[in-house]
């Protein structure tokens, strides 16, 4: 292994860990948000109960995402330099404005949320759970902005050996980024729908507290059909994007080597990277591709072999992390629309059968979002920018094998220390459940 790869496989471990608990915080921060509101407007105390233990979990993801977050920027300066100094003018704007506005206003006011109890009235205290979810939903839109540009970049121009931004408005209305962003909000809605689902289900099969994990369930499951409908809406829109700025990429996504007018999917299909073609071809849904790729079935399709082998994504991890996407995404569809139509009436502990189903379907959206960020990253290689600059070219020029294995090591042993510890404080606060009685915590206090 050389510096480059060293470098490239720390910043994957970093990334796939922290990116662990970014999409259960964006959804389970909406979720808690409500729950408390409904218990403002009702003064059912079932709705504060739900809103003290899962914010409890809200809380343990969160501290976990923002240590594990603060670390990987750290990298573009450690391991990236050249990158940082070449594109640092535009990629550097949107991770500032994360910083200084959403970061700051999520911080602030999880700090209120959480020291508030019995010291701001009822009302306030539900605005402060609302500004940290849109504090964190915001700071994902500045981040997937600034990855927006590395994949579509607009804006700017190459000027004193470096890029430099022209139109800040271009890239903030960057198609790409917006799209991203909104594919992963929903993706990110879907995690917390199961997680909650899923532990709602652990409750009621061990028969504890029916009644408040029917009504956690009915919420997930209710938010859950939702988001899973609307991944496949952004999903699409984002594979439009995709095919017109990254035609290498798509066509790794599909494995098309030839370029083809009317391309149909094969169900069973197996890429052969080394002979260039597909060894596994069957079940044809006949100009499938083309109508994905441009909303066109006699849309052409570019095939791998129109550009060199050098700049061509590695195909068999795109492929295989794509289709892996695609059918857990259609699968969480049929999950979440049973559970939906299950949870609608008050039998849904009786389920047993479905409700094991939910339990250890926990994982899966998870995994659901670490495959779609291979298919993003793995397919704009060999570009760290598409198009502007190679991941080959970006990394430090100042850094040796020995610093980057221990820095490597170093953070495998941390993140690993780190992980153990929130699925240990998860899984220990996710099956005590919640307290009985809050109503004695919550005294009331002075309208503000």
């Amino acid at each position: 292994m050389d510096v480059l790869t060293l470098s490239r496989l720390q910043f994957a471990v970093t990334g796939m860990f922290h990116f662990i608990f970014v999409p259960l915080t964006l959804g389970i921060s909406i979720l808690v948000a409500y729950m408390e509101t409904r218990y403002v407007l009702s003064g059912d105390e079932t709705w504060l109960r739900m809103t003290k233990f899962w914010g409890k979990l809200f809380l343990i993801n969160f501290a976990l995402g923002v240590v594990t977050g603060i670390t990987m920027e750290f990298q573009f300066g450690m391991n990236w330099a050249e990158y940082s100094r070449y594109v640092g003018d535009i990629f550097g704007a949107p991770l500032a404005i994360e910083a200084t506005v959403a970061f700051f206003m999520e911080s602030v006011f999880i700090g209120v949320w959480i020291f508030g109890w019995n010291k701001v009235s009822k009302r306030l205290h539900a605005i402060s759970i609302w500004l940290v979810a849109i504090g964190t939903n915001v700071s994902a839109l500045w981040i997937l902005l600034a990855n927006g540009w590395m994949q579509h970049p607009v804006g700017y121009v190459l000027r004193n050996g470096r890029a430099e931004m022209t139109d800040f408005l271009a890239v903030v209305t960057n198609p790409i980024g917006l799209i991203k962003f909104a594919h992963q909000l929903v993706s990110g809605y879907t995690v917390a729908a199961f997680f909650i689902m899923g532990i709602s289900a652990y409750h009621l099969l061990k028969g504890n507290q029916p009644a408040f994990f029917k009504r956690s369930f009915r919420v997930g499951a209710t938010f859950g059909v939702a988001t899973a409908f609307l991944v496949l809406v952004t999903g699409d829109f984002h594979a439009v994007e995709v095919a017109r700025n990254q035609p290498a990429k798509f066509a790794a996504m599909e494995s098309v080597w030839e370029t083809r007018q009317g391309l149909g999917m094969y169900l069973l299909l197996f890429p052969d990277a080394a002979n260039q073609c597909n060894s596994v071809e069957a079940l044809c849904v006949p100009k499938l591709v083309s109508i994905l790729a441009y909303h066109d079935p006699e849309s052409t399709i570019k095939g791998l072999k129109e550009y060199l082998p050098a700049e061509r994504p590695p195909v068999l991890p795109v492929f295989l992390s794509f289709r892996a996407m695609a059918g857990l995404g259609t699968l969480f569809i049929g999950l979440s629309l049973l559970a939906f139509l299950m949870s609608r009436g008050d039998n849904i502990d009786r389920r047993r059968w479905f409700l094991r189903i939910m339990l250890y379907a926990i994982p899966l959206p998870y995994l659901a979002n670490q495959f779609g960020w291979l298919v993003a990253e793995i397919g704009r290689q060999p570009w760290i920018v598409y198009g502007v600059m190679k991941t080959s070219d970006a990394v430090s020029k100042s850094i040796d094998m020995a610093q980057v294995v221990g820095s490597l090591v170093g953070f495998t042993l941390l993140y690993g220390f780190l992980g153990v510890v929130d699925i240990y404080l998860l899984a220990k606060y996710a099956r005590k459940g919640p307290d009985e009685d809050v109503s004695a915590m919550i005294k009331p206090a002075g309208e503000v």
